[in-house]
């Protein structure tokens, strides 16, 4: 028999957003990591906010709402906000109920200020390796180092010489002024962007085209590709190895561990700085005037890190594809550092929640 098309919806209903997220849904056992870590920094958030005073929005839920947009690409707060109200999943996620009414986007940019102040994407993203440890997915021995680029949020015109930063109207009327950059020097030395004073004109490599851009930088650990360490730093030549030492410094414990890496890093100041920190330099050989010998090449352990060296990689293309930073949406060193690092704790979510819960 053919069912009526009723266009009187019901006023009410009786199933909870819980009832209607299925059993074996990704995000489950998401939320239960990250609800873990939570219970580790209920006494920072105790900290941050005053005892006294109308309650805020509790900052469990603002910092579930941006994994979620970390985890689902989602481009804009604004747009977070729409699929807040009536996606039944992300609901559940955040901890809302059906009648819960959903905040302004400007919420998140007014609570960030004091999320960075008592450095909450740090906190976090120790928790979630602390969970790592704990369940025995974080090698003590072996790691990888690498580096990339993150395209800052400024256009190539706005980078001006230092003593010209006057915003002059465009000759044409329009808000994009034509601009000829042929023949012209632009350096960092003398040259500075007008929209996001941070950024810095760096290329990749040979041929490749200069951009305004930060420097990003992870730790792996061999065993599972989990991120041990990460940083944003300004773009300049040197700040791939520079952070990459001090990351290493920070590891903890003192054996003697192994580093991978590619060719960038074959250069005596990063490797000998390997060295003195007692860490094998188990780096990919350039063809020239390389830094690397035969007593670490000859080892079967030197061909391994160069085999799992590489999965590094995966941690930059999730970032830039999922995790929306090929290039960012936001400005300033630290600011842009503190979405950096809290998109790497997503990352480690994810990793973990496919080598623990997808069997």
């Amino acid at each position: 028999m053919r069912g009526e098309d009723q266009n009187q919806q019901a006023m009410f209903s009786y199933v909870s957003p819980e009832a209607r997220v299925p059993k074996d849904h990704p995000l489950r056992p998401i939320r239960i990591m990250v609800d873990s870590a939570f219970n580790d920094l209920a006494p920072l958030f105790r900290e941050m906010y005053s005892h006294t005073g109308r309650p805020s929005i509790p900052p469990e839920q603002l910092l579930r709402a941006s994994l979620l947009q970390v985890l689902y690409s989602i481009r804009s707060e604004r747009m977070l906000v729409e699929q807040l109200d009536y996606n039944l999943l992300f609901r559940w996620f955040v901890g809302l109920s059906m009648d819960d009414k959903v905040w302004n986007h400007s919420t998140f940019s007014k609570n960030r200020e004091r999320l960075m102040q008592f450095e909450v994407a740090t906190a976090f993203f120790q928790a979630t390796k602390g969970l790592a440890e704990r369940a025995g997915l974080m090698s003590k021995d072996h790691f990888t180092v690498d580096g990339t680029l993150i395209e800052a949020w400024a256009s190539m015109k706005s980078f001006r010489p230092k003593d010209d930063q006057d915003q002059d109207p465009p000759a044409t009327g329009g808000r994009n002024p034509d601009v000829d950059f042929k023949g012209q020097k632009r350096k960092n030395d003398t040259h500075q962007s007008i929209t996001d004073p941070d950024a810095r004109l760096l290329k990749k490599g040979k041929g490749k085209e200069s951009k305004l851009c930060y420097m990003g930088h992870a730790l792996m650990e061999n065993r599972n590709g989990m991120v041990v360490d990460s940083r944003l730093t300004l773009a300049n030549g040197t700040a791939e190895w520079d952070a990459a030492l001090e990351m290493v410094e920070n590891l903890p414990g003192t054996n003697r561990v192994t580093v991978g890496a590619d060719k960038g890093y074959d250069v005596p100041v990063f490797v000998d700085g390997l060295r003195e920190r007692l860490a094998t330099p188990h780096v990919a050989r350039k063809d020239k005037g390389t830094a690397i010998d035969e007593r670490t090449t000859r080892h079967e352990g030197y061909r391994v890190s160069q085999r799992i060296r590489k999965r590094v990689e995966e941690i930059f293309g999730w970032l830039k594809t999922v995790g929306c930073l090929r290039k960012t949406r936001h400005r300033g060193l630290d600011l842009v550092g503190w979405i950096f690092e809290f998109a790497m704790s997503a990352y480690n979510l994810t990793r973990m929640r496919n080598l623990i819960w997808s069997t």
